[in-house]
């Protein structure tokens, strides 16, 4: 599981922005569910249909999460963070 704190506490300046990301990402309850989901191992076209997104509106909010630290996205796959755990002490 990676964490990205670290590349980004080296200035105030890239700690404020990394803060700035993360706030934006996790300040949305659908995002917040999102996140729950891809903890649970849900897929991309599992997510959607869940939650009643089309794979537009699905995509824009992964970008976010993704933009925030919370998930990363390799070979196809959706990964939790490190940060995207946070999941789990909100709602």
């Amino acid at each position: 599981m990676k964490e990205s704190w670290s590349k980004h506490s080296d200035t105030l300046e890239k700690s404020r922005e990394y803060h700035k990301r993360y706030q934006i990402a996790v300040s949305s309850p659908l995002r917040r569910r999102i996140l729950r989901l891809i903890k649970e191992g849900k897929s991309e076209r599992e997510i959607g249909e869940i939650l009643g997104l089309d794979e537009k509106q699905l995509e824009y909010h992964l970008k976010i999460l993704e933009w925030g630290y919370c998930i990363d996205r390799s070979e196809g796959r959706l990964e939790i963070t490190k940060e995207g755990l946070v999941v789990d002490y909100l709602d």
